[in-house]
């Protein structure tokens, strides 16, 4: 994607994009850098894949211009255009190709962009905070870092009611809480630590006990796996509701942030001297899995 600032950045004199060509490049790049498009593809009905597309061309370009840059100021600027770009969006008045396709999505599926507008003021956080301070600062993360993806799918699926939303957003903090336990060194090496401090005091550890990986930070890193699954758990319900699609969508994404935390308490709760991930294996397993359990298997998962 940096490449392309070259010809589409923000100094860029663009042509109009056809909307075709639009989609063209938002689909281009969804399937170069996002290894589940191709599995979530297999269920999506055609008229949505476009859509989807357009969604993650979005996500990919702020999560590139917030972590691929290097530069923190640099990144606030981009973040900052970039947000100038999606304000021009629901007017049609953006000629970046990905805005181009994203109008027609929000136009189709009356979508707001204060979803869209959250993730960025999250990765403009992340430019500056490092850090934080208790789990309400961290959920407030979560809120607009993690939530509004799934508040966006629910919207593509026409099955946003309150309830659904709420499911939604437990689900997408719980695995935003799994991935910031899976990623401990990889954060700890850009500088940033998630784990709240009040947990660190809770546990009578210092940071420098944290990045070392000692056994009271292992205790710690267990009771914060609890917390993500607790999360995950509280909105399984929503595998019940939507359309099928949405249903298999649901299904495999809580059970990927389950597998996360179950592998992360098969390695006794290290994920310092080695990375814990998600086995080719176990991905298959579990698009298999998402794709044809029926949802009352959900309460044998999340209890594994």
């Amino acid at each position: 994607m940096l490449a392309d600032l070259k010809w589409c950045g923000p100094d860029c004199q663009l042509p109009r994009w056809g909307l075709d060509q639009a989609f063209d490049y938002c689909e281009k790049l969804a399937k170069n850098h996002y290894e589940n498009f191709s599995v979530t593809n297999l269920w999506l009905p055609g008229d949505l894949r476009a859509h989807f597309a357009s969604v993650y061309a979005y996500c990919r370009w702020s999560d590139d211009l917030a972590d691929e840059i290097a530069d923190p100021v640099r990144s606030v600027k981009l973040l900052e255009w970039w947000r100038s770009e999606l304000h021009k969006t629901p007017q049609g008045d953006s000629l970046h190709p990905v805005f181009v396709a994203l109008h027609q999505t929000i136009e189709t599926f009356s979508l707001s962009i204060d979803s869209f507008d959250d993730l960025l003021s999250a990765f403009v956080q992340d430019q500056t905070v490092t850090s934080y301070e208790d789990d309400p600062q961290l959920l407030d993360y979560c809120r607009r870092s993690a939530n509004p993806v799934g508040r966006i799918i629910l919207g593509l699926a026409r099955t946003n009611s309150p309830q659904a939303l709420a499911w939604s957003d437990s689900i997408c903090t719980g695995l935003q809480i799994a991935n910031f336990c899976q990623d401990v060194s990889l954060d700890a090496a850009r500088g940033r630590f998630y784990l709240p401090k009040e947990r660190l005091d809770q546990g009578r550890i210092t940071r420098s006990e944290w990045g070392q990986g000692s056994q009271p930070a292992r205790k710690v890193l267990e009771a914060w796996t609890e917390q993500a699954r607790n999360h995950l758990s509280s909105g399984a319900r929503l595998a019940d509701h939507g359309p099928n699609w949405l249903r298999r969508s649901v299904r495999l994404f809580i059970a990927g942030g389950i597998q996360i935390l179950d592998n992360i308490a098969r390695n006794r709760f290290d994920v310092w001297s080695q990375p814990v991930e998600v086995t080719k294996f176990q991905k298959i397993n579990l698009a298999v899995w998402a794709a044809l359990g029926p949802p009352k298997r959900y309460g044998a998962k999340l209890r594994a």
